[in-house]
């Protein structure tokens, strides 16, 4: 590997919905390629429906990593998935082959790529559940004003309505006794990567996603949801927070009908996706963007192959 100079990665990255799974198959399979997946939802046992995971046939097909690792009611932190992502590559570049990084967790993504120094502070589970009780009773901004009093570079960087991780910033800091910002510094890491960002006009996403929720509530989202919480789950885990199974277990509890709980999971998805192009913007010029409507698969496949592959002088 020496001779080639650095290890090499492919990251493709974009919304949800917009075709990651497809393209990083295709580009793995004509590479002899491992995906090592950066979603923060896909990396529970039992969820497969609503967190589009990829299916059993698929996983035969190409080896995958960071899927079903912790239970539902389990977590995995930003650091421990950089040192599972980073001894994952490693693995993968041993035995001869090419990792894809894959997802749309922008967090993870970027911490990966730029090297961020994660601080390794445990849970703290009354702290936490004091700070949600806060939340709910003073509302989101009151919890921001209390991190911009004590780190306002690290409130600079959280948006007031993300509180999942105002609160861990909170919470490293009640620790730690240091602001999270003090603790976090980035060290790039020592490979050379190519970023393939997937996108397409909003409206025709938009109707893509809708018709990708039509069809997992087809392929039984409700009963995977239904599953879960007779396993015990409760439905206030982070994991049941996430896209269709907080819409489903409202209704499953009588809250809404099942039209409007689809209604819900196309309005919040479209939310969501604004999120992601937060994370991963059109003007970033890391990112090499192709509109999936007008591109040639074909032609991005064999660049991709050869970035991979080509030797250098």
């Amino acid at each position: 590997m020496s001779d080639l100079g650095p290890p090499r990665l492919v990251v493709i990255v974009g919304p949800t919905a917009i075709g990651k799974t497809a393209l990083s198959l295709q580009v793995a399979q004509r590479v002899g390629g491992e995906i090592v997946s950066a979603d923060s939802r896909q990396i529970y046992t039992g969820m497969e429906i609503g967190t589009a995971k990829a299916t059993p046939c698929e996983q035969a097909l190409v080896a995958h990593h960071l899927l079903d690792i912790v239970p539902p009611d389990g977590e995995l932190t930003l650091a421990h998935f950089r040192l599972l992502a980073d001894q994952a590559f490693r693995d993968i570049w041993a035995r001869g082959h090419a990792p894809l990084l894959v997802g749309g967790t922008g967090q993870w993504v970027w911490a990966l790529l730029e090297g961020w120094t994660v601080p390794e502070a445990p849970p703290d589970w009354d702290f936490r559940r004091e700070m949600e009780a806060r939340a709910q009773a003073l509302g989101h901004l009151a919890l921001h004003n209390e991190l911009a009093a004590s780190d306002p570079e690290a409130a600079a960087r959280i948006d007031a309505r993300n509180v999942r991780r105002v609160i861990r910033a909170l919470e490293v800091q009640h620790v730690t006794g240091q602001p999270i910002s003090s603790l976090q510094r980035k060290d790039p890491p020592d490979y050379d990567t190519l970023i393939i960002g997937l996108t397409m006009p909003r409206e025709a996403l938009y109707e893509r996603i809708d018709a990708r929720i039509d069809g997992m509530v087809a392929a039984g989202l409700a009963e995977e949801v239904r599953a879960l919480l007779a396993h015990g789950y409760d439905a206030a885990l982070p994991s049941m927070s996430g896209l269709g199974y907080r819409q489903m277990a409202q209704h499953l509890r009588g809250d809404v009908t099942l039209d409007e709980a689809v209604i819900l999971i196309k309005r919040d998805t479209r939310r969501f996706v604004r999120q992601q192009y937060n994370w991963f913007r059109l003007s970033d010029p890391r990112i090499r963007w192709c509109d999936v409507t007008t591109w040639d698969p074909h032609v991005l496949i064999e660049w991709l192959a050869s970035f991979v592959t080509q030797e250098r002088p």
